[in-house]
C-alpha cells in the first residue's frame, strides 16, 4: 500500500528525468491527471496520455529536454513535495508561494479544481500546496 500517490508520482518523474527516459508510466487518479495537465501547459513536459490497461490505468508523461539528443538537459531541474500525508500545508491566497520570482510554478488544489498558485491568487482563492517545480 501506498501512502503518499502524489510523492511517488513526482518521485518516478525525477528518477526518469535522472537516467533521461522520454516517458515514464504512472499509476493513474484523477489528480495525477490534473497535475500532468498543468506540468504540460506550463512547458514542464512535452505530453501526457491516459492508457487503459489491466489491472489499472496508467499516465505516461512524455518528458522534456533541452540541447542536443546527446547531452540532454531536463526541462526540470526540481520536483517537491510540499503538503504531505503527515504535514498538510494550506495557504490562504495571499499566503500562495512565488517560487523562484516566478520562474517555478507552485501547484495548488482549491475549492475551484487544482491550479497553480498564480491561477489561484487570479480567482482569489487559496488551499492546499501540493508541489513546486522549477
Amino acid at each position: 500500500m501506498m501512502s503518499d500517490p502524489i510523492a511517488d508520482m513526482l518521485t518516478r518523474i525525477r528518477n526518469a528525468l535522472l537516467v533521461k527516459r522520454t516517458t515514464v508510466e504512472i499509476p493513474a487518479s484523477k489528480l495525477k491527471l490534473e497535475i500532468a495537465r498543468i506540468l504540460k501547459e506550463e512547458g514542464y513536459i512535452e505530453g501526457y496520455s491516459l492508457v487503459e490497461q489491466q489491472p489499472f490505468n496508467v499516465i505516461q508523461l512524455e518528458l522534456k529536454y533541452h540541447g542536443s539528443r546527446r547531452e540532454r538537459i531536463p526541462v526540470i531541474s526540481h520536483l517537491e513535495r510540499v503538503s504531505k500525508p503527515g504535514r498538510r500545508v494550506y495557504r490562504k491566497k495571499v499566503d500562495l508561494p512565488r517560487v523562484r520570482s516566478g520562474m517555478g510554478v507552485a501547484i495548488v488544489t482549491t475549492p475551484k479544481g487544482v491550479m497553480t498558485a498564480q491561477q489561484a491568487r487570479r480567482e482569489r482563492v487559496g488551499g492546499e500546496v501540493l508541489c513546486v517545480v522549477w
